[in-house]
């Protein structure tokens, strides 16, 4: 009997355990809502950081899988920024899995590789990962087609300094001059198809209260 009730209780551990490292499925219609403050920032096209001075980020169209683990480090400051911090340690993993999923949209589709401009020598290496049309090779490495310009440069030089900690990133931009930064981040922001901006909805809180229960 002792046999039994110890091979339950190692199944039930198992299953428990399996269930925590199954990846959470995003809800779109529920992030929509809980993506309203977010779209307070990256809903506005050229929407800037006022000090340091950056364009926020553009989301939709970015891997959905990447704005997960992104939310993640800012909310273990792995990505030290006070405001995201906040906005991160507010949500629960569910959430965060919610709001990716809908800020991601319709991820970017590549083209042909043949449309691509020529890849100038400091971005050769980094199409491996974020490839030749700035389009991420798996779900988990950022797109980088259309992204602006001054954010691009502003991340590089962040994965420099360890602000945000990322051990391939840290890696990878500490022997960046830069001028090879800025060529980087000119290559990948001037590629289309790109990520854009979605625009910030307009809704009846009252209507959608039932929503933020669900």
């Amino acid at each position: 009997m002792a046999g039994r009730w110890l091979g339950l209780l190692g199944s039930l551990v198992a299953a428990t355990a399996l269930a925590q490292l199954a990846p959470v499925k995003g809800n779109p219609q529920r992030g929509e809502i809980l993506a309203y403050t977010c779209l307070g920032c990256h809903g506005i096209e050229g929407y800037r950081n006022a000090y340091p001075d950056y364009a926020v980020p553009r989301l939709s169209g970015q891997h959905a899988d990447y704005l997960v683990s992104a939310l993640h480090e800012y909310r273990s400051d792995a990505r030290q920024y006070p405001t995201m911090h906040l906005q991160a340690l507010s949500l629960s993993d569910q959430d965060i899995a919610d709001v990716a999923a809908y800020l991601a949209g319709k991820p970017l589709i590549a083209t042909s590789s043949a449309s691509a401009p020529q890849v100038p020598q400091p971005a050769v290496v980094c199409t491996s990962c974020h490839g030749r049309d700035g389009i991420g090779v798996t779900p988990t490495y950022p797109s980088l087609a259309g992204q602006h310009f001054s954010y691009l440069v502003r991340a590089l030089q962040e994965y420099q300094t360890g602000y945000r900690k990322n051990p391939i990133m840290n890696g990878m931009a500490a022997s960046l001059k830069p001028a090879d930064i800025r060529v980087v981040a000119q290559y990948f922001s001037s590629l289309k198809p790109g990520l854009h901006t979605e625009s910030r909805p307009f809704f009846s809180w009252t209507d959608h209260t039932p929503a933020l229960r669900r």
